[in-house]
């Protein structure tokens, strides 16, 4: 993970993410809206009913309190800017053993 942009508690937050082929976070989610602009690879981007596979150019948005994960597809890396406001928290909601 590396931070793009980041102004602390004012407005914006910019992090980019890369994920090893497969690999992902658990679900969660966020107290402001969130932007997933895919810059490389293939990827998917999931709440706990829907997945939607992504590739370069992609943009997910995701509203605050949504539960949703994301990561790389099997065998594919996938990195991503991921966009929130500069005071967003996150809450993990996924469980270990529902891995």
């Amino acid at each position: 993970m590396r931070r793009v942009v980041d102004v602390g508690e004012r407005d914006l937050r910019v992090v980019e993410v890369h994920f090893k082929g497969g690999a992902r976070n658990r679900l969660h989610t966020h107290t402001t809206d969130q932007v997933l602009l895919i810059t490389e690879g293939e990827g998917i981007v999931a709440t706990r009913t829907e997945e939607r596979e992504v590739v370069p150019g992609d943009v997910a948005y995701i509203p605050a309190g949504e539960e949703h994960w994301h990561g790389a597809r099997p065998g594919r890396d996938m990195t991503h800017l991921a966009i929130n406001g500069g005071a967003s928290e996150t809450t993990i909601t996924e469980r270990p053993e529902e891995n």
